[in-house]
């Protein structure tokens, strides 16, 4: 998390004056906290006060803001010939070295300059592979984030379409399975945030440290931004958000078993 939504998360737990509340929803959602849960949590309101106040902010809660550590490139690479992909690399730096040595024809081959080239070569094979693995481990991380939230947030767009719903039976199937779309979604963001958790990228060279600019003046985003926006503790947030959700969800159950009987009444 970064420390600008870190501060703005301060501030909003220590929010006090009347209607400062809104201000500060607002400022972490734009700092980049576009978790409804945590703001919740952070302001000790409900989920649907934070949908109120931020469009009360002119902020549309469906719409969350993209910031610059969201992984946009995921085209294939091709840095000197190197792919990343793992069952062709001996391939690749074969053929690059071949390339090498084709335009200097006066080379020896087991030489100190061709001995060089070969380092640099691996280094670049090393590096990209490494890149292409971390940058999709990555961006299915920030994917399967994003629609977590997208679905939390469609359990509270269920919900509150119940209370204007013509199909009451309907529209509570929809809000329930909703919910468990959301269960899904959190499980399946906790696997691949740990996944690319366990999966860094480095360089241990200065060999290293050049290919990374290559990637990188071939127009393929930068990794350290995403990586310092993974959360650290996926599976503890995950529980928190499971438990949150549950926990609506379960008080929800009681409040929907009292219209249950007029709404079956009315579709006899």
């Amino acid at each position: 998390m970064s420390t600008t939504r870190d501060e703005a998360l301060a501030a909003l737990r220590g929010w006090s004056k009347p209607g400062r509340r809104a201000d500060l929803i607002a400022a972490a959602w734009q700092a980049g906290e576009t978790n409804v849960v945590a703001l919740a949590e952070a302001a000790r309101i409900s989920r649907p006060t934070v949908y109120a106040d931020l469009r009360s902010r002119g902020i549309d809660p469906d719409h969350r803001p993209k910031g610059s550590s969201v992984i946009t490139n995921l085209s294939p690479l091709n840095i000197e010939g190197f792919t990343g992909v793992g069952e062709r690399m001996d391939a690749e730096y074969d053929a690059a070295l071949r390339r090498w040595l084709d335009v200097r024809p006066g080379i020896n081959p087991r030489g100190p300059q061709a001995h060089a080239e070969g380092m640099r070569l691996a280094a670049l094979m090393d590096t990209v592979a490494r890149y292409a693995d971390v940058r999709d481990l990555l961006a299915h991380e920030q994917t399967a984030r994003a629609e977590r939230d997208r679905l939390l947030h469609q359990v509270e767009l269920r919900w509150e379409a119940l209370s204007t719903a013509s199909a009451w039976l309907a529209a509570h199937h929809a809000y329930v399975l909703a919910v468990d779309e959301a269960r899904i979604a959190i499980d399946m963001w906790c696997e691949r945030a740990d996944h690319a958790l366990a999966r860094p990228f480095f360089w241990d060279s200065t060999r290293g440290e050049a290919a990374y600019r290559q990637i990188r003046e071939a127009g393929f985003p930068a990794l350290e931004e995403a990586q310092a926006d993974l959360d650290r503790t996926p599976a503890p947030t995950a529980e928190r958000l499971r438990a949150n959700l549950d926990q609506a969800h379960e008080r929800r159950t009681e409040l929907a078993a009292q219209t249950l009987p007029f709404a079956q009444s009315a579709a006899r």
